[in-house]
């Protein structure tokens, strides 16, 4: 995987699962990760903002609103940005066909990469069998869920106090759990098996929050991951080619964590436009 410390320019970026309105989500990261990677096209590939989480309790830090701005100043600057709301952002769902900001809102779409090959692009919570058919065990996953991010939260705290790099206990516990690990290899299986019923190359899906990218049967398999574990993302080069990128940089920003302030060069950039 690349460093991903250098600004790029990518042809094509896609991000999901940020769980803006959660304290798992790691807003500043995300921002890192906007001033350094540029897109003529960016998807946004569901659970962007977290709608159960924000119904059971607002929390709306200035930091995920900054990201929110800093996504809309990439579509005024000329990036295509198509959002394939999920199960979380679901109350987005009906507006399936819309353009909001310059935001396309899409149930699904196919992507043409540079090389010729076509992905389909969706979220791919139909294919989790405990959202379709259980939603309240759902809900109760994701209560389990917070709570062993909030721990998560806390473990790493102490790492970053000894100079230690962020590192997800949580997605290291869920990845040592057997019925985890089979439901990950069902999920991909299934969206490989949709891929190749729509006479497309690959898919593109977030949900699960497991960035990679793999061959299965034929079909090019890639999850972006997310930013409240993995931190992860997807890029295509201009030659067609894709690559997961991580963001687990060390930041020096736990005052402005606490505060709420954004990143002064935030400011600067919406004063110069505002200019």
């Amino acid at each position: 995987m690349s460093n991903p410390h250098a600004p790029s320019r990518y042809r094509t970026l896609f991000l999901s699962d940020l769980h803006l309105g959660t304290r798992g989500c790691q807003a500043y990261l995300i921002l890192d990760m906007l001033r350094h990677v540029e897109a003529d096209t960016i998807y946004l590939v569901g659970d962007i903002i977290d709608g159960w989480r924000l119904r059971s309790g607002w929390y709306w830090p200035q930091a995920h609103n900054d990201v929110v701005q800093k996504l809309l100043r990439k579509v005024r600057r000329g990036a295509r940005m198509v959002f394939v709301p999920g199960n979380h952002d679901e109350f987005a769902r009906q507006f399936f066909g819309l353009t909001f900001g310059g935001i396309e809102i899409r149930r699904q779409v196919i992507h043409t990469a540079a090389d010729g090959k076509r992905y389909l692009v969706i979220h791919g919570d139909e294919f989790d069998v405990v959202v379709r058919h259980s939603k309240w065990l759902a809900y109760f996953g994701d209560w389990a869920y917070d709570f062993a991010l909030f721990v998560n939260t806390h473990f790493n705290a102490a790492r970053r106090a000894v100079g230690l790099p962020y590192w997800s206990f949580s997605a290291w516990a869920k990845l040592k759990v057997k019925n985890a690990v089979n439901f990950i290899g069902s999920f991909e299986k299934e969206l490989a098996g949709e891929a190749k019923r729509r006479g497309v190359d690959g898919v593109v899906c977030g949900h699960i929050h497991h960035p990679i990218i793999r061959d299965i049967g034929g079909v090019t398999y890639v999850n972006t991951g997310d930013f409240v574990e993995s931190c992860s993302l997807v890029v295509e080069h201009h030659d067609g080619r894709f690559e997961v990128l991580r963001w687990p940089i060390a930041l020096p920003v736990a005052a402005q964590v606490e505060d709420n302030a954004p990143f002064e060069d935030d400011r600067e950039e919406a004063r110069a436009e505002a200019a």
